[in-house]
């Protein structure tokens, strides 16, 4: 059965590369009708089929694994792409976690090419949250998740994932807001430094993810050392503010670049 959760992943993961921004980008692109692909976004099986999804893996040079695009495998994209970059460089899809690494400050694995670094990060799209929220302590989950390419002006060190934004509580309006759909670079911080003030002012924003909770984006305005407790704040003036127990927090990132959603 042909699966409009997959189709939705691989769109959100062709947004996030910048290959495509609207679903009208992508039935232009693959010459279909427009009212068609929408149809088969919607999960009629009349034109969410097999061909459809052949048809739209082909139109990007089968960048997705066929096995996990009709099937059951949890690998995401074909081992054999290379991902374009915007600036017309390739490189081979490699892992940015280092399997033998356990410490999160260790380097993490980066490809140079010509004179810039760069990093392909795995992303938790908006649909994967959920899945997210179970697998993030393993590691072989994590190497399953779709990877996209960032260009660096350095080397990172750590553990990095791009996260998704969902909702609205970070848009208020303003040049500095997080948007629905943008992609966000996130660097781990270690639990031992949780210990500590956290660099709140440092960072405009960090990715929180609860243990119940689930997964959000929110500037950190104080932080109970003694306590274990933050306090986080929206930018959307219209949630208000609230405390979390740093037991009940599985990790914190702090967000290094943004991408937006265009």
């Amino acid at each position: 059965m042909c699966s409009v959760q997959k189709l939705n992943e691989a769109y959100e993961y062709l947004r996030s590369t910048g290959k495509i921004h609207t679903k009208k980008d992508l039935a232009e692109l693959m010459s279909a009708n427009r009212v068609n692909v929408s149809k088969a976004f919607s999960g009629d099986k009349k034109y969410l089929t097999e061909k459809f999804l052949m048809r739209l893996n082909h139109t990007f040079g089968n960048i997705f694994n066929n096995e996990w695009l009709l099937g059951d495998s949890c690998t995401m994209i074909n081992e054999n792409f290379s991902v374009d970059l915007s600036d017309g460089l390739q490189v081979k899809r490699v892992g940015i976690w280092n399997k033998d690494s356990k410490d999160a400050n260790e380097e993490s694995s980066v490809s140079k090419i010509i004179d810039s670094s760069v990093m392909l990060v795995p992303l938790v799209n908006q649909y994967a949250h959920a899945g997210y929220m179970s697998g993030y302590a393993d590691e072989e989950y994590v190497e399953t998740l779709p990877k996209i390419p960032w260009i660096v002006d350095k080397e990172y060190k750590g553990r990095y994932i791009s996260f998704e934004v969902k909702g609205d509580s970070m848009d208020d309006g303003l040049k500095h807001s997080y948007e629905q759909g943008d992609i966000l670079l996130c660097r781990e911080i270690n639990p031992d430094y949780w210990k500590c003030k956290l660099h709140i002012h440092q960072w405009d924003a960090f990715v929180i993810v609860h243990k119940t909770e689930g997964i959000v984006v929110k500037q950190i305005i104080d932080h109970d050392v003694e306590k274990g407790i933050i306090t986080v704040h929206s930018f959307n003036p219209i949630y208000e503010d609230y405390k979390i127990d740093l037991r009940e927090v599985a990790q914190i990132f702090n967000v290094v670049k943004q991408q937006k959603n265009k």
